[in-house]
């Protein structure tokens, strides 16, 4: 779904849920932990709804000191303060038409709460000194890393405000949630990265692969961009290792719950074909011979899991230009004679996992 990649149950829930209420025009409260994709999230709502021809204008709710926000959100009148020397439309407005979009809404003061509830109860609104009522035409997608039950326990976010933003709710899954998203995301990271450094690197080794699977990943989707894209910065090699991504003393963490067999079977057979296609980057002959099926079991089990779409990003990008040139940005070979790691086989056959009823 645009810029968001997945094939886990859990994203795609998440993709189910966006077309439905793209297709209202009533609030929705984004949750999750920080770096789950929620602004992403916001912005394919906007682009599925029927204003999606409208502005889309984000405001962090937190990044901005107190005594300006309210200024910053609602816009204020000349004379308003000191400083205010001419008439300025704030965000709610300047998303007329659009989608205003209120991250870390969490963090608004109590007085700031009171005016947008009363916007989006009535749709009015007074700008800062102003005593002139106005309406705008703004849906507004609110998104919070806190758990705002606990702040309205605390008296820190109003009960009734909650209700109204939380009309339509979407929860954002941790990566760690993800299962096979975290290889797909992966490598879009390392190719976009990739063709912006110009560095002919083809993939990750089986090393790499195995630590980016179970790393805890605190900080989701951004921590696994910025180590991606740092390790394709650093890299000397063709490869991206472990010590590329800073994850060397990777271990394995134990899965407290149980899985259903069909559950269990399902994330056994997914996350072998995420790791043969980001292994042996999409070449399907590689993937059926080292999964030991054949090539239409492997295009069945692809599409059954909706991963075929994927094939194609497997495809370095540069390799049309590494037969005739290096790339300006490409590092040599590295020293003291090391190697890089054979590639080396999946570790299990979808035959084997198919046993599971």
């Amino acid at each position: 779904m645009d810029d968001m990649v997945g094939a886990s149950p859990a994203i795609c829930g998440v993709f189910d849920k966006i077309s439905k209420v793209a297709a209202t025009e009533m609030p929705v409260l984004l949750t999750g932990e920080t770096g789950t994709g929620k602004e992403l999230t916001a912005q394919a709502i906007h682009a599925r709804s029927v204003r999606k021809l409208g502005p889309f204008v984000p405001i962090n709710c937190a990044a901005i000191p107190e005594t300006l926000l309210e200024s910053e959100l609602f816009g204020h009148e000349r004379g308003a303060f000191t400083g205010a020397v001419q008439q300025r439309k704030g965000k709610l407005e300047a998303a007329g038409g659009g989608t205003l979009f209120l991250d870390e809404v969490g963090d608004l003061l109590p007085s700031l709460q009171v005016k947008l509830l009363r916007f989006l109860q009535e749709g009015t609104f007074q700008r800062v000194g102003g005593q002139e009522t106005l309406h705008v035409d703004t849906r507004v997608i609110a998104a919070t890393n806190v758990d705002l039950k606990a702040a309205i326990e605390r008296n820190r976010f109003r009960e009734d405000l909650y209700y109204r933003l939380g009309v339509l709710h979407i929860h954002l899954p941790p990566l760690r949630d993800r299962g096979e998203d975290t290889l797909l995301m992966a490598m879009v990271f390392l190719q976009q990265a990739a063709a912006t450094t110009r560095k002919a690197i083809r993939g990750f080794s089986a090393q790499a692969i195995d630590a980016l699977l179970t790393h805890g990943w605190p900080g989701n989707v951004r921590e696994l961009s910025n180590r991606v894209r740092r390790a394709v910065v650093m890299s000397e090699r063709e490869e991206i290792t472990c010590q590329d991504l800073d994850l060397a003393g990777a271990v394995f963490q134990a899965i407290d719950s149980l899985d259903s067999l069909r559950a269990a079977h399902r994330r056994i057979e997914t996350e072998l074909l995420v790791k043969a296609l980001t292994l042996h980057r999409g070449n399907l002959s590689r993937i059926a011979r080292d999964l030991k099926v054949s090539r239409s079991t492997l295009y069945r089990k692809l599409k059954q899991y909706g991963l075929e779409k994927f094939t194609l990003t497997f495809t370095p990008p540069l390799a049309a230009t590494n037969a005739t040139r290096k790339p300006s940005g490409m590092l040599g070979p590295a020293k003291n004679g090391s190697r890089m790691p054979k590639e080396s086989s999946v570790g299990a056959s979808l035959e084997a996992a198919s046993q599971v009823p």
